[in-house]
């Protein structure tokens, strides 16, 4: 696996506490990263994460909870990492609510917390991040996007989900455009179905799922400094999956 030098550099990885984000988390724990590990109500789990992390190798960790749809909220969570680690030189947005049904089957609660987690959150954290990266002329921010954003699919179900991480593209590629003279890499990485899903399609392409170790490796290609002039790029984990209708 690709292992970047990040020794130097703070990495806060939203909703690391567990699942896909405390995998990437730990990946850049064992590059050298000084980290912070994000949760929203799973504290116990934040701090055996940051545990981990440490064993692994980052130098210094904390945690640091928020709720990533709320501008108060995540001034006051940079405030804290950047208080405890330095500022943030590598943001991960990764938080995001998942809703499988049928959207007329979907409350409005739930459709805005799957488009407020997904989409607004990944608004408000990089809006809070930018300015620390644009004054030292260098940060990487990598959003977790969703392989069937890409190929533009409209099935009713799970619908909210599509249309927020089509936005999140969106948005990583106007980022990457208004940042390309700051020093500033904006790129996603976005599987299909990862190992640690609630459910599981028939249609396995390489007759398995993403493992974690492939969203790792993408990452940290990312925050390589060798990619420091890829930007606005989205990388699909999905071994090659192609929906049957579009």
């Amino acid at each position: 696996m690709l292992t970047p030098d990040l020794s130097g550099r703070t990495v806060l990885v939203t909703g690391s506490a567990k699942g896909i984000g405390r995998e990437l988390l730990l990946a850049t724990a064992e590059a050298g990263a000084s980290v912070a590990v994000h949760y929203h109500t799973s504290a116990d789990e934040a701090r055996a994460t940051a545990e981990e992390a440490a064993e692994r190798g980052a130098p210094a960790t904390t945690t640091v909870r928020g709720n990533v749809t709320e501008p108060d909220a995540v001034d006051a969570m940079f405030d804290a990492v950047e208080k405890e680690l330095g500022p943030v030189d590598v943001l991960v947005n990764n938080v995001g609510a998942f809703a499988p049904d049928h959207w007329e089957e979907i409350d409005f609660e739930t459709w805005n917390t799957v488009m407020d987690t997904n989409f607004n959150g990944t608004y408000l954290c990089s809006k809070r991040a930018l300015p620390a990266m644009r004054e030292q002329g260098w940060g990487r921010i990598v959003n977790v996007g969703y392989a069937g954003s890409e190929k533009a699919l409209v099935y009713p179900k799970n619908f909210p989900y599509l249309v927020a991480k089509t936005g999140v593209l969106m948005f990583t590629r106007m980022l990457a455009r208004d940042t390309q003279n700051d020093g500033i890499t904006v790129n996603a990485v976005s599987p299909y179905v990862v190992e640690n899903s609630d459910e599981f399609p028939d249609d396995a392409p390489r007759g398995r799922w993403a493992a974690f170790e492939d969203l790792q490796q993408v990452l940290l290609f990312f925050l390589d400094e060798g990619s420091e002039y890829i930007s606005g790029e989205n990388i699909e984990v999905d071994g090659g999956w192609i929906p049957e209708r579009l």
